[in-house]
């Protein structure tokens, strides 16, 4: 008998449950989307923001303590003490290692031009290629770490070239004042001898950088008499937002219960990788960029903040349109309704009929509506992020909820009329 009166129900209002069903699957793809998208866009954010440099600065201890010591500068500070080139593969070791997305070294000096001017110039990876003992393979280097720089002649350096050992990118303001050209030759003076080299490219960094020469980590060493040494070092990761936890075990992870330092330790805050960096290079000091880091953070806070206020809009508004069509719908079934009292049904009865009808229809609209928000969740990630979203199960017993949720709030206002209802009104045409 149930499901005779919920098929003719179905049947004879079907343009009123197919408008119910279709406010709950707009209300449930919206939410499908949204929250799988707000659990998958932690790392694309990140990814995106990997973009514009690093978020970890890796420093001899030792210059750490000459600037914090003496006040000495950062360059001279460097100066002073190095880091081992050939530790560099010990980052990919790490607790954290497949966070890590690049890195690259930097050593600076200076050097005498053609013209008798001097000029700064820094060793670093372009596109250095590592065979990692772990059977890894990874192009670091600053080409990825800076790519909003403009190449604004030539090219990147591409260290795969035979002629990338002896090339050099120069930055667009130092290459205009010496009159320079990407292919030109050019003799470069260092405190350890001299190298001639080509001008790979020029690039426009829009800082100091353009007053700056970028050359091959091995050419600046042979210069500087510094083989297999490095002043500093940058690192791309992918981060945790910081919390409590990680701002406390940052000022001293000693002072931490084993519990906190065990869940600090094996969560990707950028504390605790800085702290694993250290453990592994020896005579390092890793620092997080705060800038950087703390922009990630709250750039995700605000992007999830953003997912949940679109999430419950569009299921307020999934609730209202409900509403609005149940009461509709049981304005129309009146006299059926009345009829049902007057001859004897309660009104548990009845009220539990109309909530299965709804119920019905609303998942037959929560199942179209999550297949559609599944489609809206790719369109967001390839459109926004240029990859897909990862589905997450947890999502289906969330929206579920919120969908039977949604429907008996939206169901609310009928039942309220369903019980009021007088059969004798009803059936002799009253209100």
């Amino acid at each position: 008998m149930l499901f005779k009166m919920i098929r003719g129900v179905l049947f004879h209002q079907r343009s009123k449950m197919l408008l119910i069903a279709f406010t709950i699957a707009l209300g449930a793809s919206l939410a499908t989307g949204m929250l799988n998208v707000m659990w998958d866009v932690g790392d694309k954010v990140n990814q995106e923001l990997k973009t514009y440099g690093a978020n970890i600065v890796v420093k001899p201890k030792d210059s750490s303590l000459l600037s914090d010591i003496y006040d000495v500068g950062e360059g001279e500070a460097l100066r002073a003490s190095y880091l081992n080139e050939e530790d560099l593969p010990k980052l990919k070791t790490i607790f954290w290692a497949f966070n890590i997305v690049d890195f690259t070294p930097f050593l600076e000096s200076t050097v005498t031009l053609p013209g008798g001017s001097t000029a700064k110039i820094t060793g670093t990876w372009f596109n250095h290629h590592l065979s990692l003992p772990t059977g890894e393979e990874l192009d670091a280097g600053i080409t990825n770490m800076r790519s909003w720089w403009d190449v604004t002649e030539g090219a990147w350096l591409n260290e795969a070239d035979a002629e990338a050992a002896s090339s050099v990118m120069v930055g667009a303001l130092l290459a205009q004042q010496e009159g320079w050209k990407a292919g030109d030759t050019i003799t470069l003076t260092g405190n350890a001898g001299e190298q001639t080299v080509k001008v790979a490219g020029i690039y426009d960094a829009g800082g100091d950088e353009d007053m700056e020469i970028f050359a091959p980590l091995d050419m600046v060493q042979a210069l500087t008499d510094q083989e297999g040494k490095v002043a500093s070092i940058e690192v791309s990761a992918l981060t945790t937002p910081d919390n409590d936890l990680a701002k406390r075990a940052a000022r001293n992870p000693a002072a931490l219960t084993s519990r906190d330092y065990e869940t600090w330790y094996c969560t990707a805050y950028v504390s605790a990788i800085c702290y694993q960096i250290q453990e592994a290079i020896p005579n390092a000091v890793a620092s997080a960029v705060r800038q950087v880091a703390e922009s990630e953070g709250a750039i995700l806070d605000k992007t999830q903040l953003l997912m949940i206020l679109i999430t419950a809009l569009s299921l307020i508004g999934a609730a209202l349109g409900i509403s609005n069509l149940v009461t509709a719908s049981v304005m129309e079934r009146s006299q059926e309704i009345g009829l049902l009292k007057a001859i004897g049904a309660k009104d548990r009865s009845i009220t539990g009929v109309i909530m299965v009808e709804i119920l019905v229809t609303a998942l037959i609209g929560g199942v179209v509506g999550y297949f559609m928000g599944f489609g809206f969740a790719q369109l967001i990630g390839r459109s926004v992020f240029g990859s897909a979203i990862e589905m997450k199960p947890k999502v289906i017993p969330i929206v579920a909820g919120l969908i039977a949720l949604v429907t008996l709030a939206g169901s609310l206002p009928a039942i309220r009329m369903v019980l009021r209802l007088r059969p004798a009104l009803v059936l002799h045409g009253g209100h």
